[in-house]
């Protein structure tokens, strides 16, 4: 499976914070009902044999549902889950070194927040970039803002797709419009919501109506 640009609409990715009232599950086969696009599994605290098996249930639900399903930066993980891909951040195994141990197959994601990092991670083999963070974040505190005008040169200066990451939520999407971004992830705004189905479907209504040309 590979990424186009209409799979980056609405990219959920987890955050187990705001697990409680439903289970991680739950919660990422409600964002798929309300509309999201593609689901990243991100864990940074669980074993590899918690995260292993919880990564093979997600992932057979999102094939089932026919919606692409990465793994945040454990390339192992994603090989023996069956995900559909990887996503990695500039600290992380190189994109390059990705590539090349998970094929030609496998999508792999790369975060880039400058013009410089997104034409290497294009080189390297990336199929889509995260670019960001784009607000501010209480997801990653040491990411530096990338301005809407950074976001904008990173789109003109690849061509593969981007999606838009960091503090977004239903009241500042739509300032995105215009940047060329492909569509936007979230975590907060999605997996933090009551009502994380109603909270996609308005998501996603945003996004598409932000990549509108």
């Amino acid at each position: 499976m590979k990424l186009d640009n209409t799979a980056m609409r609405l990219y959920a990715v987890t955050d187990r914070a705001w697990v409680g009232r439903q289970t991680l599950y739950e919660q990422v086969e409600a964002a798929i009902r309300g509309g999201a696009t593609c689901v990243q599994l991100r864990e940074k605290q669980l074993d590899k044999e918690a995260f292993l098996a919880e990564a093979r249930q997600i992932a057979a639900l999102c094939k089932a549902r026919g919606v692409p399903f990465l793994i945040n930066d454990d390339l192992d993980i994603a090989l023996a889950c069956g995900a559909d891909g990887v996503h990695v951040g500039q600290d992380d195994m190189p994109a390059a070194e990705v590539r090349r141990r998970a094929g030609r197959d496998l999508i792999v994601g790369v975060s880039a927040h400058n013009v410089a990092e997104a034409r290497k991670a294009a080189a390297d083999g990336a199929d889509y970039l995260g670019a960001g963070a784009v607000f501010t974040t209480s997801t990653k505190q040491d990411v530096t803002a990338l301005s809407h005008a950074g976001l904008k040169a990173i789109c003109e200066a690849v061509d593969i797709p981007v999606v838009a990451i960091g503090g977004i939520n239903a009241q500042n999407l739509l300032e995105l419009q215009g940047t060329g971004v492909d569509g936007v992830a979230v975590v907060s705004a999605l997996f933090g919501a009551k009502d994380i189905e109603a909270a996609a479907r308005n998501l996603r209504a945003l996004s598409e109506k932000m990549t509108q040309k």
